[in-house]
Protein backbone atom coordinates (compact mmCIF):
# COMPACT_ATOMS: atom_id res chain seq x y z
CA UNK A 1 0.00 0.00 0.00
CA UNK A 2 1.48 3.34 -0.99
CA UNK A 3 0.41 6.63 0.50
CA UNK A 4 0.23 10.07 -0.98
CA UNK A 5 3.38 11.27 0.81
CA UNK A 6 5.47 8.10 1.00
CA UNK A 7 8.12 9.62 -1.26
CA UNK A 8 8.84 12.53 1.13
CA UNK A 9 7.98 11.17 4.56
CA UNK A 10 11.58 10.26 5.45
CA UNK A 11 13.25 13.36 4.04
CA UNK A 12 14.61 16.08 6.31
CA UNK A 13 13.01 19.49 6.25
CA UNK A 14 14.49 22.09 3.89
CA UNK A 15 16.92 24.61 5.37
CA UNK A 16 17.38 27.99 3.72
CA UNK A 17 20.87 28.94 2.63
CA UNK A 18 19.88 32.62 2.36
CA UNK A 19 18.00 33.21 5.63
CA UNK A 20 19.10 32.25 9.14
CA UNK A 21 16.53 30.47 11.33
CA UNK A 22 14.18 32.77 13.23
CA UNK A 23 14.80 32.91 17.01
CA UNK A 24 12.15 31.15 19.13
CA UNK A 25 11.24 34.45 20.86
CA UNK A 26 10.31 36.02 17.52
CA UNK A 27 8.39 32.95 16.38
CA UNK A 28 6.27 32.94 19.53
CA UNK A 29 5.71 36.70 19.26
CA UNK A 30 3.98 36.23 15.91
CA UNK A 31 1.00 34.66 17.66
CA UNK A 32 0.83 36.63 20.90
CA UNK A 33 -1.26 39.57 19.62
CA UNK A 34 -3.90 37.20 18.23
CA UNK A 35 -7.18 37.47 20.14
CA UNK A 36 -9.63 34.82 18.99
CA UNK A 37 -12.24 35.87 21.54
CA UNK A 38 -12.58 39.63 21.22
CA UNK A 39 -14.00 41.07 24.43
CA UNK A 40 -13.37 37.92 26.46
CA UNK A 41 -10.96 39.65 28.85
CA UNK A 42 -13.46 42.45 29.41
CA UNK A 43 -16.23 39.94 30.13
CA UNK A 44 -14.02 38.13 32.65
CA UNK A 45 -13.15 41.40 34.38
CA UNK A 46 -16.82 42.38 34.59
CA UNK A 47 -17.74 38.98 36.07
CA UNK A 48 -14.91 39.29 38.61
CA UNK A 49 -16.25 42.67 39.70
CA UNK A 50 -19.78 41.24 40.06
CA UNK A 51 -18.53 38.36 42.22
CA UNK A 52 -16.48 40.68 44.42
CA UNK A 53 -19.48 42.99 44.88
CA UNK A 54 -21.66 40.04 45.90
CA UNK A 55 -19.04 38.82 48.38
CA UNK A 56 -18.80 42.29 49.96
CA UNK A 57 -22.56 42.26 50.60
CA UNK A 58 -22.26 39.09 52.69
Amino acid sequence: MTGKYDDIIDKSRPVSLKHPPMPMENRAAQFSPFAALTGYDDALEEKRKQIEAEEEKK
